[in-house]
């Protein structure tokens, strides 16, 4: 079957100018944040409504061929696209529904969390969202969502209520604690294996004043600095989240970076004085958090080639900070680095059987990102992750694990039931977003 064939047979089934196998809204679609991702769909489906998504899930079954989701088109693996297939285009549902007097919101399959803040600040709310703007809300959470919130709200997936989900017949359900419980456990963190997710209910939160900003180091100063932020995070309030990193600085050379993040009181003096003397620190109280994780999406542009792998380690011991150091002295592309993200608090304190997400002790999850213009940088990061793997914890992070990964088990004690769940809503595996054990 040809992409025209594809897409004369779904434009029977949807509204003709909804369909592209090319112009600029395939282009659009087809364009991911990773430049190394070259797969290419036979047709692009417009999704404007839930009976465009049904009726194109169903179309890809009959017509034999493979089918992805895209939303934010921030997975770096590039799972949004399907070569050869029919990629649903989710961006038309982007609506999100704020009820302030419950301090919950609907938000539609195709959102970004840029929309969610924006819509939330309105009502002096806001949301549990990773840590720059332009990722699909869905993906996010439905595979976790890690962020600068976790310890005081949990994960993104924490704060979900509900979700309308297409399933691998083209029947669309509704799956919360009391409807389809199961269902309900495995999207909480299982990613999006079991359907195309239309819209979520979102738990929100009321907005505390939010304090934060970069602080640099320069890299001979990281044993020390490590330590510093150990102690910080050990006994770190729930208000407080501190993401490091070790990436280019601004002259280029290899830099440590300490990003601590308050919802609530704060105390920047005294985290600068526990971490000694920065190179430059840049903390503020912000006026408008939506505003601040904005800003922020100009630091991960698209267009650029990307491998990520994902460790998760304890704490930082001087075994793991000599690792993470030597690794990031040894990258090939200056754009590469290590992006690493704090765990604990209200996050931790969730059971493991209680969803699909699980690893809920503190920990630090490590990004390891091999990223560069042209190259991915690929045999850096698995060098790196090879490099931590004595270090770290059982599993993976989900939302970081590419195909190319396969003996990566990031659900560990629940890969069991999540494949049962698995059989029983799409036994055909037509969802592929996450590997299963």
């Amino acid at each position: 079957m040809t992409a025209e064939d594809a897409a004369r047979a779904l434009r029977t089934r949807v509204p003709a100018e909804q369909v592209h196998a090319s112009g600029p809204q395939y282009e659009s679609a087809a364009a991911l944040w990773n430049a190394a991702v070259v797969a290419r769909p036979a047709v692009v489906v417009e999704c404007r409504s839930t009976a465009d998504v049904q009726a194109s899930v169903r179309a890809a079954r009959e017509l034999g061929l493979p089918l992805s989701v895209r939303s934010g088109g921030h997975d770096w693996a590039g799972r949004a696209v399907v070569d050869g297939g029919i990629t649903l285009d989710l961006r038309p549902l982007n609506r999100v529904a704020v009820d302030p007097g419950r301090r919950a919101a609907v938000v539609g399959g195709g959102a970004q969390a840029n929309d969610v803040l924006a819509a939330a600040e309105v009502h002096g709310l806001t949301a549990a969202v990773g840590t720059i703007g332009t990722v699909g809300f869905a993906g996010l959470s439905l595979g976790g969502g890690y962020g600068p919130f976790l310890g005081k709200h949990g994960l993104a997936a924490d704060n979900l209520l509900g979700a309308e989900i297409v399933l691998a017949d083209g029947e669309v359900v509704l799956a919360n604690a009391s409807r389809l419980p199961d269902l309900w456990w495995a999207l909480r963190g299982g990613g999006g294996n079991f359907g195309v997710v239309t819209s979520l209910g979102v738990r929100l939160h009321a907005a505390a004043p939010i304090t934060t900003g970069p602080v640099w180091y320069p890299a001979s100063d990281a044993a020390r600095v490590f330590a510093a932020a150990a102690e910080i995070q050990a006994d770190a309030p729930d208000e407080l989240t501190v993401q490091t990193g070790v990436v280019a600085g601004a002259d280029g050379s290899l830099s440590m970076l300490v990003w601590p993040t308050w919802c609530g009181p704060a105390d920047p003096d005294g985290f600068l004085a526990r971490l000694g003397t920065p190179l430059a620190a840049q903390i503020e109280t912000v006026s408008s958090y939506a505003a601040e994780i904005a800003r922020r999406d100009a630091m991960f542009p698209a267009g650029r080639s990307v491998t990520i792998r994902t460790r998760s380690v304890p704490a930082f011991t001087p075994e793991i900070v000599s690792v993470l150091m030597a690794q990031a002295e040894a990258r090939t592309s200056p754009l590469s680095g290590l992006s690493i993200h704090h765990f604990h608090g209200a996050a931790a304190r969730i059971s493991a059987a209680e969803t699909a997400f699980p690893l809920r002790e503190d920990h630090l999850l490590v990004e390891v990102l091999g990223m560069g213009e042209g190259i991915d940088d690929r045999a850096w990061a698995d060098a790196t992750s090879a490099a931590l793997a004595p270090y770290a914890l059982p599993g993976a992070y989900a939302n970081l694990l590419g195909p190319d990964v396969p003996s990566a088990d990031p659900f560990g004690r629940n890969t069991g039931r999540l494949r049962d769940i698995k059989h029983r809503y799409d036994p055909d595996g037509v969802f592929r977003a996450i590997p299963l054990g």
